[in-house]
């Protein structure tokens, strides 16, 4: 009965993935945050202008790893990444906090390990970042994650799920590194962690620093003083025999490299998250405003 119940799933998802290496057709993958989806259908209206390629984007994966793994069997083709995932053991790798060692070491085991291509970042980085109420932060004098040894214990912590699992850069590498342990830790979604720290359902909670809820809910984000979440860069990834075997997908992507800065995906994550526009929309209108494509 377990076999095949794994069977099922699995088929299961070979379906919602169907279409995707074969034909003019690729897909792209995203992450359940925001931004990927932009980016995600980013990609999709860039191929798309210069080839005669169809895109597909497929949204809401679980996590990083499932991506990754969805593009290695090319069930995926295409997707962002953040450049510390390196630190997730896909591969033998060099423990540094320095951002182009390990850019230069994503790109160079994701591809031999992997037949991975990780482009150049896109310009801006999205790290963790532990955050917390303004009143809080003022009324206990809370500037860095360090300040709350003597309250951790006492505190509800909110937490993306996948942080959780990861073994080198989750929740039980972190205590270690910090010597702090929060009187329960409670996993959820992403995108519900703000509003629970506003509404006082939790305490403090590990948001995404690139998000705008941040800035509209008045939250306060504690400096990482001890250095423990290592760089998070944001690159488009492909599957480097679908590059070979649709030579224009890679100039179409690299058209985004270098230009988008910190506030610029804020400002696009903020239509979505705030304005409650649609990914897809929000894309297209901002490639046209650059002029990047017709």
């Amino acid at each position: 009965m377990k076999k095949m119940t794994v069977l099922i799933a699995s088929l299961l998802l070979l379906l919602s993935l169907a279409g995707c290496g074969g034909g003019n057709t690729v897909t792209v993958g995203t992450q359940t945050f925001t931004e990927t989806k932009i980016l995600g259908y980013m990609y999709k209206y860039l191929i798309e202008d210069c080839s005669n390629l169809n895109v597909k984007v497929k949204t809401d994966l679980a996590s990083s790893s499932f991506v990754l793994n969805a593009i290695k069997d090319d069930e995926l083709q295409i997707g962002t990444l953040y450049t510390g995932e390196l630190f997730n053991g896909w591969f033998p790798y060099k423990n540094t906090k320095d951002p182009e060692n390990v850019l230069q070491q994503d790109q160079k085991g994701f591809m031999k390990y992997m037949g991975i291509k990780w482009f150049d970042p896109l310009g801006f980085e999205n790290t963790y970042a532990f955050t917390i109420r303004k009143d809080v932060a003022e009324k206990y004098h809370l500037k860095k994650i360090s300040d709350l040894h003597k309250m951790a214990k006492n505190m509800k912590l909110g937490v993306d799920t996948g942080w959780l699992e990861r073994k080198n850069d989750g929740y039980d590498a972190f205590s270690k590194h910090y010597g702090l342990k929060f009187k329960k830790v409670y996993p959820m979604e992403i995108s519900l962690v703000y509003k629970a720290v506003e509404n006082k359902q939790m305490d403090i909670v590990l948001a995404y620093s690139s998000d705008p809820r941040i800035k509209a809910y008045n939250l306060v984000t504690l400096d990482d003083d001890r250095k423990f979440f290592p760089p998070y860069q944001a690159s488009p990834v492909a599957l480097n025999k679908t590059l070979k075997k649709y030579p224009e997908i890679e100039p179409a992507l690299k058209k985004l490299v270098g230009k988008i800065d910190l506030n610029t995906i804020r400002s696009l994550n903020a239509k979505v998250d705030l304005e409650k526009r649609d990914p897809a929309d929000v894309a297209k209108e901002y490639l046209k405003k650059q002029g990047l494509i017709k």
